[in-house]
């Protein structure tokens, strides 16, 4: 199956406050790479107790939506610029996040979960601060995991979406666990309720610096191939230059 490598689907920008340049700045970048489309896919939370936030507020929405149309404009004939969101989903806040998605047109909605609830506050999964890595241990990884691939397939079946983000991401900083039978189990439902749902997979080029490969690890994408699943490829950039990252690596994953 062939991966669109003319678009990178998911970049992020200062907005969620955990990156860095101006939307114009990776519009700039992708022409640099020779790229026909570029999604911005920003994060959104909701209910989330965190001691940073690493999303976007209601104004900060306001003005990416505002500073969007402004650069379609600007740059109509010469790429085509999507705005879109990464949902991350929270089972206490699943109403809302829908209500949330349904006030906007969006080009592309990806769903996502980064934030595990243990003893009332949220660590985020995909983090490696010590503090994050140090509580999803004490709770137990192999739980971590499960309640993670529930969340993903709660988030498939219930939300609006075009595309799920970084499937196995879980393990992005824990590098020595592998998922067991049963989560090999959930990771099947999760590709058939996205079979059924006629969404994406993402291919998310990060993973190949962290383990030369991206996420999901590829057996995950050939078993999404074989189910006839479309893949979407995505940098997950959170600077201008890494806009389209090792796009070049995806021709071997057709």
């Amino acid at each position: 199956m062939q991966i669109d490598t003319a678009t990178d689907g998911h970049v992020h920008t200062f907005l969620c406050h955990h990156a860095r340049g101006t939307m114009e700045e990776y519009v700039e970048a992708a022409l640099g790479r020779g790229l026909r489309r570029i999604i911005f896919l920003e994060h959104l939370e909701a209910g989330i107790t965190y001691f940073e936030p690493t999303w976007l507020s209601e104004e900060d929405f306001a003005f990416y939506h505002a500073e969007g149309l402004r650069l379609q404009a600007k740059y109509q004939g010469r790429i085509e610029i999507g705005l879109g969101v990464e949902a991350g989903y929270n089972p206490r806040k699943r109403q809302e996040i829908a209500a949330f998605l349904g006030r906007r047109r969006w080009d592309r909605i990806g769903l996502s979960y980064h934030f595990l609830e243990i003893g009332g506050r949220h660590y985020n999964v995909v983090s490696k601060r010590q503090e994050n890595l140090e509580a999803l241990a004490a709770a137990g990884v192999e739980k971590v995991v499960d309640a993670y691939l529930a969340g993903v397939l709660e988030a498939v079946t219930s939300l609006p979406g075009d595309v799920v983000c970084h499937l196995d991401a879980v393990l992005r900083h824990l590098p020595d666990v592998r998922f067991t039978e049963g989560h090999h189990r959930q990771i099947e439902e999760i590709l058939g309720a996205v079979r059924r749902r006629n969404m994406a997979l993402e291919v998310n080029t990060s993973g190949f610096p962290l383990r030369g490969e991206p996420f999901p690890a590829v057996p995950l994408i050939a078993r999404a191939v074989e189910q006839g699943i479309p893949l979407a490829a995505g940098s997950d950039a959170h600077r201008p230059e890494d806009v389209g990252r090792h796009f070049d690596r995806l021709a071997a994953l057709h």
